[in-house]
């Protein structure tokens, strides 16, 4: 019979709970500002159910009322340089960030509030009616709270998707040497999600420092914890991952503060994440202001047990038995915060000219203007003025041929070795003696500690790569081994990363670059092929592009280095190997932004290209004897793209051909016909002209394969079809 042994976790597992005796020992202050935070953060949040129940604002309204107390209680030890995030249900943690911020000393409900705090429940209560004083200007709503200077740094209507970028600021603070912590909060819901999960993994196995703050309150929308999880504690999840857990009463606040304590001084001592589960309850539905009751899925039972032991009902009764409130002056607390909110909601609302008493709508002043709607997509690009820029034909070094991936890791090595903010993350790229082609090639042996080696968790490393960006101590180079992988990260890449400066209000940088490869030709079949660009080319707030050369590649990869709009860079993987011109020693020009390169002049036909499609582009007019002009777009995104260029070339020609090597539903070339024909409609003798892959992904079979990507021959085929 095998011998069974009973396996205990790594890491600590803890319940804990407050007493009286910990009450008694607590500071009276203390818990006086915790209860008069706690009443005012209650007060906002009552506040924003009446103005939904009148209409007044636009969009879900996610409620924390029932679980401000855990907020106030864990907020209340982060210092400044700490930074938070949290999902769509934030206000709690986002005001209590805030006003930690502006009020070090407290909050004290029994005299007039300063301006500062004023502030802050203004432009809080602005952003979620969608105004433009709101810290967002309007975009964020009730679901994207972010004020950066208070360390609140964005929650997030995404389910778990802000989790992975606390991972980021968690580096970037442990690098820079301090013990500040990240915390990062999320519901029962995100439990379950993946790239939670892989946040669990990589916090642990770099020891980060970070929080996952758990709020379990039972329900995700209607869907209990019970039905979604076997083991209903969500803390189990932590030891599992060598996490460090606690589980506490979320509705006890100076319960939750002690349980925060010991968590934050685990963490600051460096040894890893930890894990707070707090066990809460909201009051009201998932959103708007009636109460889950009302939808059939919760008892109206369940919802006074619960209403029992609301965090004021239990954080007041203890101020009582201490003496240091009474029950009356609780209660005149509790319309302290009611007068507050309607003075700040005076601010922004007027009665209804003509109107039922009481009828009230948002000023007109309040608004943001139309035209702001598109500002803050990507920045002005200010931060490129005053670059070295520099041509292959005006260049003044020395050049030869060298290999295209030895331009990559050339210029990445340079940048590293004159800059200590750069660091690189992805899959192997520690390893192989620069990952699996080379890329990074003496990297890790030169820059060990920013050469970041990840696990197979494309989600959690994006989403740390985003925090280190938005944290902007350091510049983050983030590689997906091949392009096809970004879609298994494509909630960090579409909805975070490409949207997180226009949804926060258009002025957080986003200094990001995100390295890829196109393996069309080699075999690796439908999962490793892609090229990205007709995607990325659709997705708002990414600058995108496709260097063809190795002296263009040292060029792009610098100007997409120094930009603070997140950059994708791709690469083919049959240009690695390839020979072109080159930088010999200098690795420090620039090549413009949004300027494209004719690599033939002709006076026929307009042919567009990037990446290895150019060098068979001019293959095939060789080939065909027309006289084609071949532009070599380099930049692909709308905001990048040299259109004096095309549209100097096409007034000559009046015949355009689009060359990519890609599926055509994924096209890039679709859309870019498109804005051709409604630039220069007049100037085509023709409608646009495309050559593309087929519509099936590369398959292993090299004939199969052949079959589905475009080639020289396709391109002199369309080219003889042109010109006929």
């Amino acid at each position: 019979m095998p011998v069974h042994e009973r396996l205990s976790p790594t890491v600590p597992w803890v319940q804990v709970t407050a007493t009286d005796a910990d009450y008694d020992q607590a500071d009276p202050g203390l818990l006086r500002s915790l209860h008069h935070q706690l009443q005012l953060i209650r007060g906002f949040e009552e506040y924003t159910l009446e103005l939904a129940g009148k209409g007044l604002i636009h969009g879900p309204l996610h409620s924390s009322v029932g679980q401000e107390g855990e907020a106030v209680g864990s907020i209340a030890l982060l210092r400044d340089s700490d930074t938070i995030n949290g999902s769509h249900r934030g206000h709690h943690q986002f005001l209590a960030k805030s006003l930690n911020h502006v009020a070090r000393e407290g909050i004290d409900l029994s005299r007039p509030l300063t301006a500062p705090v004023t502030e802050v429940l203004l432009r809080t209560l602005a952003e979620i009616c969608g105004l433009a004083r709101g810290y967002c200007h309007g975009r964020g709503g009730s679901m994207h709270l972010q004020w950066a200077a208070a360390g609140a740094m964005g929650t997030n209507a995404i389910v778990g998707g802000g989790v992975p970028q606390m991972l980021g600021f968690a580096w970037a603070m442990k690098q820079a040497g301090t013990d500040d912590v990240a915390v990062t909060c999320y519901g029962d819901g995100a439990a379950n999600i993946g790239s939670v999960l892989e946040s669990f993994n990589l916090a642990a196995a770099w020891k980060l420092p970070v929080i996952f703050f758990a709020e379990n309150n039972h329900y995700a929308v209607a869907t209990t914890v019970e039905e979604a999880t076997a083991d209903a504690r969500l803390s189990a999840r932590g030891p599992g991952f060598g996490i460090a857990s606690w589980r506490t009463d979320g509705m006890d606040t100076y319960g939750v503060h002690l349980t925060m304590r010991e968590a934050l001084d685990h963490v600051r001592a460096g040894r890893g994440p930890a894990l707070v589960e707090v066990d809460t309850y909201r009051h009201y539905h998932q959103n708007g202001p009636f109460p889950g009751s009302a939808f059939g899925y919760r008892s109206k039972q369940e919802e006074a047990s619960w209403r029992e032991r609301d965090p004021l009902v239990v954080l007041g009764r203890q101020l009582a038995r201490l003496g240091i409130h009474t029950a009356g002056e609780l209660e005149e607390l509790a319309e302290v915060a009611k007068r507050v909110m309607r003075e700040i909601g005076s601010v922004i609302l007027e009665d209804v000219p003509g109107g039922k008493p009481g009828e009230q709508r948002i000023k007109a002043a309040e608004w943001p203007r139309g035209d702001f709607v598109d500002v803050g997509v990507r920045g002005d690009l200010r931060e490129l003025a005053g670059l070295r820029y520099e041509e292959e034909l005006e260049f003044r070094g020395r050049l030869d041929r060298m290999k295209f991936v030895d331009a990559v890791s050339g210029v990445l090595r340079r940048r590293f070795d004159a800059d200590g903010r750069y660091v690189i993350l992805g899959e192997d790229i520690h390893k192989l003696n620069g990952g699996t082609n080379g890329a990074t090639r003496g990297l890790a042996d030169a820059h060990r500690d920013r050469t970041l080696g990840t696990p197979i968790s494309e989600n959690a490393f994006a989403g740390l790569g985003l925090g280190i960006a938005l944290d902007g101590r350091y510049r983050p180079i983030v590689e997906f081994m091949y392009a096809d992988f970004m879609w298994v990260a494509a909630d960090q890449v579409f909805n975070q990363i490409g949207k997180v400066r226009h949804m926060f209000g258009g002025a957080a940088n986003v200094p990001l670059v995100l390295r890829s490869k196109v393996a069309m030709g080699t075999g690796y079949g439908s999962q490793h092929s892609m090229d990205p660009a007709g995607i990325y080319a659709t997705s708002p707030g990414w600058r995108i592009v496709a260097p063809s050369t190795p002296y263009d590649y040292v060029g792009l990869m610098n100007t997409a280095l120094a930009c603070e709009d997140p950059v994708l860079v791709i690469e083919h993987v049959e240009l690695y190997n390839s020979l072109g011109i080159g930088p010999v020693d200098d690795f420090d020009y620039h090549l413009p932004l949004g300027r494209a390169a004719i690599r033939r002049r002709g006076a026929a036909v307009t042919v567009i290209a990037y990446l290895n499609m150019v060098g068979k582009s001019l293959q095939a007019v060789e080939q065909a004897g027309v006289d084609a002009e071949v532009i070599d777009l380099r930049w692909l995104d709308r905001a990048s793209l040299d259109w004096d260029t095309v549209a100097t070339s096409v007034r000559k020609t009046n015949n355009v051909l689009i060359v990519e090597q890609g599926a055509v539903g994924t096209s890039y070339g679709g859309w870019l016909a498109d804005a051709i024909q409604r630039r220069l409609f007049d100037h085509l003798d023709q409608p646009v002209q495309r050559v593309t892959g087929a519509e099936t992904s590369p398959s292993i079979s090299r004939v199969l394969e052949a079959a589905a990507c475009a080639d020289t021959a396709d391109i002199v085929a369309a080219l003889n079809t042109i010109t006929a």
